[in-house]
């Protein structure tokens, strides 16, 4: 049976942390100038509805350093774009390339891609959920702090994607998450129901006190930008210097970027030395390409 990324839960533990670790190894390797082309012959197919700058340079660079190539298609390059079933697409895909990655606005497009391919799928983000960035994001805590397990996360900031894919990965790392989000923007019910690791909290400084890493995410994600109400209401959910300064002395700050400063961060903060957002950008590409050759291998 075809095995998908589509959510994290796709994966047992065991093999999350083969991934995770595999990434550290492709990234030490790359380091020293090491090949490591796992992936010869190979081709990705890159179907983006929603544009990109970490996902499709991550990606396009990770295959070719991989051995593989990969190939960018916007709905204007695909017959998707003309209203060709997506069944029917992921069917001729899966004669001609060995690999997808989708980024759409709707986790269903992904999710049925999946049911008609019988090559790999990845979630390259979906309106729902982003579990590549939580690959590289639990590769760079793992980097800093040596374990996720039990650690304390704070998530400030929109119940979206990201929030979603950290209550998801509170579940399948065991570690606690306080999440605080303005009231009427909380993550969907149905990411809570079995989120016995998480728990809903009404301020930004209560989610951060004592927390290992904290992790925020912009206040309007794409298709939610021109909400001036929506920025109305985040605006005391903003991280700040002060407000990390409630974390614990060894705090790492995450931000899947791109950053609005002056908005979900203030101007300093993702240049405090408590600040992994630049080392976490980066293992995009080594969490990603050990995602490509765990599926492809």
């Amino acid at each position: 049976m075809t095995q998908h990324f589509l959510r994290l839960s796709d994966f047992s533990p065991t093999e999350l942390h083969t991934i995770i670790q595999r990434g550290i190894e492709l990234k030490q390797q790359q380091q020293g100038n090491i090949a490591h082309e796992t992936c010869k012959r190979k081709t990705l197919a890159m179907i983006f509805e929603l544009s990109s700058t970490r996902t499709r340079v991550s990606f396009e660079a990770g295959m070719a350093q991989l051995g593989g190539h990969s190939l960018f298609l916007s709905p204007r390059d695909t017959q998707l774009g003309r209203g060709e079933p997506i069944g029917d697409t992921a069917r001729v895909l899966a004669k001609m390339v060995d690999i997808v990655m989708i980024r759409a606005a709707d986790q269903g497009t992904i999710d049925e891609y999946a049911r008609y391919s019988s090559i790999p799928v990845i979630n390259g983000m979906s309106n729902e959920l982003h579990p590549c960035q939580l690959l590289a994001d639990v590769m760079t805590i793992i980097e800093i702090h040596g374990k996720i397990e039990d650690l304390q996360v704070a998530f400030v900031g929109d119940g979206y994607n990201m929030c979603n894919s950290f209550i998801e990965a509170s579940r399948v790392f065991n570690f606690d998450l306080r999440i605080a989000t303005p009231k009427g923007y909380e993550p969907k019910p149905q990411f809570l129901q079995c989120a016995t690791r998480t728990q809903l909290v009404a301020s930004p400084n209560e989610a951060v006190a004592g927390a290992d890493v904290v992790v925020t995410d912009v206040w309007s994600s794409m298709g939610h930008e021109d909400q001036t109400e929506r920025k109305q209401a985040f605006e005391t959910f903003q991280i700040s210097t002060e407000v990390l300064d409630r974390a614990k002395p060894n705090v790492v700050l995450l931000h899947c970027l791109p950053a609005h400063r002056g908005e979900e961060v203030d101007e300093y903060v993702l240049d405090d030395p408590r600040s992994a957002v630049w080392e976490e950008s980066g293992n995009r590409l080594h969490a990603q390409k050990a995602l490509l050759e765990f599926l492809l291998n």
